[in-house]
């Protein structure tokens, strides 16, 4: 049976056929150390019944006021077990965990040209905030979208409101 649970400093040993993909991003230990000790309830891995990592979420609850949210730093699923809906049960974790924590928003940022992970941040009830201009570095740099969803603490939505112009990396809070 699939388990969904808490990601452990043994994982970091063990999840590169997992970061393996050229669109996850891949930080260093001390990076993912700091995500742990700081918001563990955010860090969540998917394991195989043989012991495998499937998959894992990693992120945090950050802001003040109204703009406190919980936010996805990394959400990534092994090739050999995409369109199982991991992805899907990770971020409602996420969500759920953000509730808790009375965010008003769940926030994400996805390569412009990741068409398969945007479609389905839509399909789980996210919108396209604002384009963040240059946000990956790379050869060219590329653009990347803001999505959000708004959590139940935001009755009238005013997360989710769309900005009409992009934004430059600085300009992120």
């Amino acid at each position: 049976m699939t388990t969904l649970r808490p990601f452990t400093c043994e994982d970091m040993l063990r999840f590169n056929n997992v970061n393996l993909d050229p669109l996850t991003e891949t930080y260093g230990l001390s990076f993912y150390t700091q995500y742990l000790a700081h918001w563990p309830e955010y860090f969540q891995v998917v394991e195989s019944p043989s012991g495998e990592i499937m998959g894992y979420i990693m992120g945090k609850a950050e802001g003040h006021g109204e703009n406190w949210h919980g936010h996805v730093t990394a959400l990534t699923v092994s090739p050999d077990y995409r369109r199982l809906g991991l992805a899907a049960t990770l971020m409602n974790l996420l969500e759920e965990v953000s509730e808790k924590k009375k965010a008003y928003f769940v926030d994400l940022f996805v390569r412009v040209s990741n068409k398969v992970a945007i479609n389905m941040y839509k399909n789980l009830g996210y919108i396209v905030y604002r384009t963040v201009l240059e946000y990956y570095s790379g050869d060219p740099d590329e653009d990347a979208y803001d999505m959000r969803k708004a959590c139940s603490r935001d009755i009238n939505k005013q997360s989710v409101i769309p900005l009409s112009h992009p934004v430059r990396t600085e300009d992120v809070d």
